[in-house]
């Protein structure tokens, strides 16, 4: 059986922690284009909601807070299904619709690279643990979808952990 020679194991290590290094930083920048503009529509005593909107722009997101009087209204006229619903709705300049407690970097995942017929993701409800949900360190599994053009869903993402919106 050969051996490594010490150079070649110190650039075998090099590479690997070169590799891990730029896969943390890159999960840590998450940032969105200075073009995006997200309008979100809430209730104006909704307080997760705007934990949610802080979230967003802490992640370089450009938000603009619309309180609307009938969410119900608007979330039919766009599509989202009743049972895929939450508290707040976010709608990008180019009609993308992203419903719910949805972590930022799953955002810019699928503004990133945009998948045919779909409108957007969906995190229905308010699952605690959630950006905008958090309590003291209680953590509530959940997934992200897909909303597609024909207002089904399908699994997009799943959180099972803290660390896993980040």
């Amino acid at each position: 059986m050969k051996r490594l020679t010490p150079i070649a194991m110190v650039a075998v290590i090099s590479l690997q922690a070169f590799a891990l290094s730029t896969a943390v930083q890159a999960q840590q920048n998450i940032t969105f284009n200075a073009d995006k503009e997200f309008l979100v529509h809430k209730s104006p005593t909704c307080g997760c909601c705007t934990g949610w909107v802080d979230h967003m722009t802490s992640h370089g997101a450009h938000t603009k807070v619309q309180h609307s009087d009938n969410l119900a209204d608007l979330k039919a006229d766009l599509g989202i299904p009743a049972n895929a619903r939450s508290c707040h709705t976010a709608i990008t300049e180019s009609g993308y619709v992203f419903e719910g407690h949805i972590p930022a970097k799953f955002i810019q995942q699928f503004l990133s690279n945009p998948i045919p017929d779909t409108k957007g993701l969906v995190v229905p409800g308010m699952p605690v643990g959630s950006p905008g949900m958090e309590y003291n360190d209680q953590f509530m599994p959940y997934a992200v979808y897909l909303l597609k053009s024909d207002g089904s869903l399908e699994v997009f993402a799943k959180v099972n952990s803290l660390a896993d919106q980040t």
